[in-house]
């Protein structure tokens, strides 16, 4: 089987092609970025994946693996896997047509005959206009929808661990998308288009939910004077159902918003309780300032910023909170310093310079390094991360 990854340098498109490799499968990744398919062919990953780069390796040596910016390459291809962004406006209004559009660009690429996954979370109904606009072009394709599951850092081992779900109409595309996922797992699952659409949005959404509560149980804690840690252990301790309680902190990154935003949008701004997890969520930061300027004489001090990416132990800072954070504090504080030992981003300082500086000091995100640290100052940890060793 030969496999086309388009988006394949990112960190969806990647480790999936790098896998279907390894399991068998000659497979090359397509993407625009010249300096990561470089990256890529050379054996580097372009960002944090655990043992990313042993898998890499192996992909590699095998000779069932590459990386290109010419999509030509995918004439060649039994089946196409498209991997991209699913953009959304400055009003959170997602964009149906994006999806169509790249399609589009590579139109002279595709062919009769072959598989075409569609491998990002969609709005409700973009698999239905991809069939349309197949049918349209007079192309004999089979199409489904198969959206990724894998949490960052984790990509390789919930490849092969999690249930896939194929989407798909026809018994053709069914059994093709089988074969293709069945060299990393048995377990599939076949759905409607429309109800895998469904399960990825609401998958997200309800972890974005969660994720709410537990910030505005922790901002009626802390309110009140109550450490919310303790209240949180002694909820899950040994007690199943409230076991699934997450623990405070900021929630972020390119998909729990964006795809409970999108939700919202489908029911036509009727989506409650996604837009009061945005309130809670979003103004985490806002929270997290009024209360230290209450405590503390924030104009006084220089405060610093230990992690600015979106989670604990990645290095990718999109939507991150914690630069919302550091916006913020630049009004209230006398300085604010930033660092990460893993996101690359030329405003950030060495952190044992922002230790040695800080008179108040913020836990952005929850690295694990983090809880080996001695402080002297005062430390807000929304995360509970240093009470966990």
């Amino acid at each position: 089987m030969r496999v086309g990854v388009v988006g394949g340098c990112g960190h969806v498109g990647l480790p999936l092609g790098i896998a279907l490799a390894n399991a068998g499968a000659e497979t090359v990744a397509i993407d625009t970025n010249q300096s990561s398919v470089d990256s890529v062919n050379a054996g580097q990953i372009p960002f944090m994946e655990r043992d990313g780069a042993s898998h890499l390796a192996k992909a590699l040596s095998s000779r069932k693996f590459r990386a290109t910016t010419d999509p030509a390459v995918l004439k060649e291809c039994d089946a196409v896997v498209l991997v991209i962004g699913t953009p959304v406006d400055e009003h959170s209004n997602p964009d149906p047509d994006a999806v169509i559009r790249v399609l589009s660009s590579f139109e002279p690429h595709l062919r009769s005959g072959q598989l075409l996954v569609l491998r990002s979370t969609v709005f409700p109904g973009v698999t239905s206009r991809i069939e349309k606009w197949v049918a349209e072009h007079e192309l004999a394709i089979e199409v489904s929808f198969c959206p990724e599951r894998i949490a960052e850092g984790h990509a390789f081992e919930e490849l092969t661990s999690l249930p896939q779900l194929i989407g798909t109409r026809s018994d053709a595309a069914w059994e093709r998308s089988r074969e293709l996922f069945s060299l990393l797992t048995s377990n599939t699952v076949r759905l409607l288009p429309e109800e895998a659409e469904l399960v990825k949005l609401f998958t997200n959404s309800w972890r974005y939910l969660k994720f709410a509560a537990a910030n505005q149980f922790y901002m009626m804690a802390n309110d009140l004077g109550v450490d919310f840690d303790r209240v949180h252990a002694a909820m899950t301790k040994d007690y199943p159902r409230a076991a699934d309680v997450p623990r405070a902190g900021l929630a972020a990154g390119p998909c729990l918003l964006k795809d409970t935003m999108q939700l919202d949008s489908l029911t036509g701004g009727s989506f409650l309780l996604g837009q009061s997890a945005m309130k809670v969520n979003e103004s985490m930061p806002d929270y997290l300032v009024r209360a230290a300027r209450q405590t503390f004489p924030l104009s006084e001090m220089t405060v610093g910023i230990l992690g600015m990416a979106f989670k604990a132990d990645i290095d990718d800072p999109r939507d991150s909170l914690s630069y919302k954070l550091r916006k913020l504090l630049r009004f209230e504080a006398k300085n604010v310093l930033a660092s990460d030992p893993y996101v690359e981003d030329s405003r950030l300082i060495d952190q044992a310079e922002l230790l040695r500086e800080s008179d108040l000091i913020f836990i952005g995100a929850p690295h694990t390094a983090y809880r080996e640290l001695t402080f002297v100052q005062p430390v807000i940890d929304i995360w509970g991360l240093l009470h966990v060793k």
